[in-house]
Order: structure tokens, then C-alpha cells, then sequence
């Protein structure tokens, strides 16, 4: 297995992981390159990222910002497989969406209005969530403004338990 990491915030990672987001959103990081964003994995852990500002912008009541796990330490609890993709440029074929994700209409509107070509990358997943939580040091190598980080080689014995979605 390719040991790599897909950064989200931290709380898309937890509705992912307890079934309440189905769907993975995407435009693009600043430091995609040139061709831009792609989900070029088809398989991935989720590296959760922290800042106060994702509380805001997502559409669920009782969201909880959910610290690191310690300061300096990365925490992985959940991998992720691609059942296929899409980039979708029709807004309203994206905002049809929405049942499928926790992200308020306005930070999807402001992802597929981004750059001059509209649209947004759309990714429709299953999740797993790892037993036990894998914790490793962060890194300078973690950093910046883009979707795929290596990872380290995973610890020995992980196990893989499907999360079901919400009903």
C-alpha cells in the first residue's frame, strides 16, 4: 500500500469518518503546479489539518473543533477509497450535492467560482477508520498549501473498519 496523505480540515475528515459526508469537494491548493488539482491517488489516508476559521463554514450543528491530537504529533484515523470522480462545471449539478457533504453553500460556491474556469473536483468515497489511531511526528515535509504529503510507512497490524453512512 502507498503510504500517502490527502490534507482536509480536520472536521471534513471527521464527517467522513462518522458517515456524515460521502463526497470529497476539491478546487485546488496554491501549490498544486501546473496542471492544477487532480485526485491522482485512488486510495489515501486523510491528514487533518487545524485552523479555527473551518467552524464557520460548515453547516451542521454542534460542530466541535477538534484539537491535534498533542502539539508536534500527527494523528490518522481514517484511509479513504475513490469509487470515482468527477469534475463537475454545471453549479447546479453541484449543489445537488449537498446532501452528501457538510460544507456550506457558500464555501462550495466560493471553490467552484475560484479561477476562471469554474467547476469543482468531485470525489465519491468509501471510508475506513483505523484501529488503532495511527500517530506519528509532524514534519516540515507536511507543510504548505497542497492536497498530497507522503507519509510514513504505516505501523504494522492497522486494521480497516468500513464506516457507514448516516441514514
Amino acid at each position: 500500500m502507498q503510504s500517502v496523505g490527502f490534507k482536509e480540515w480536520a472536521l471534513v475528515c471527521e464527517a467522513l469518518g462518522t458517515g456524515r459526508q460521502s463526497i470529497i469537494l476539491r478546487k485546488g491548493g496554491i501549490a498544486e503546479g501546473r496542471a492544477g488539482f487532480s485526485f491522482q491517488h485512488r486510495e489515501f489516508f486523510l491528514f487533518p489539518t487545524f485552523f479555527h476559521e473551518q467552524l464557520g463554514r460548515v453547516r451542521f450543528p454542534g460542530a466541535v473543533f477538534l484539537p491535534a491530537a498533542l502539539p508536534n504529533e500527527i494523528e490518522i484515523r481514517y484511509f479513504v477509497k475513490v469509487d470515482e470522480t468527477r469534475v463537475l462545471t454545471d453549479w447546479e449539478e453541484v449543489r445537488a450535492l449537498e446532501p452528501l457533504h457538510i460544507l456550506k453553500e457558500s464555501v462550495v460556491r466560493e471553490r467552484f467560482e475560484y479561477s476562471e474556469a469554474p467547476g469543482v473536483h468531485v470525489a465519491f468515497v468509501r471510508v475506513f477508520q483505523l484501529d488503532p489511531i495511527w500517530r506519528f511526528l509532524d514534519a516540515k515535509a507536511y507543510g504548505g498549501c497542497r492536497s498530497w504529503v507522503p507519509l510514513p510507512e504505516p505501523p504494522a497490524g492497522l486494521q480497516f473498519r468500513p464506516v457507514e453512512g448516516k441514514k
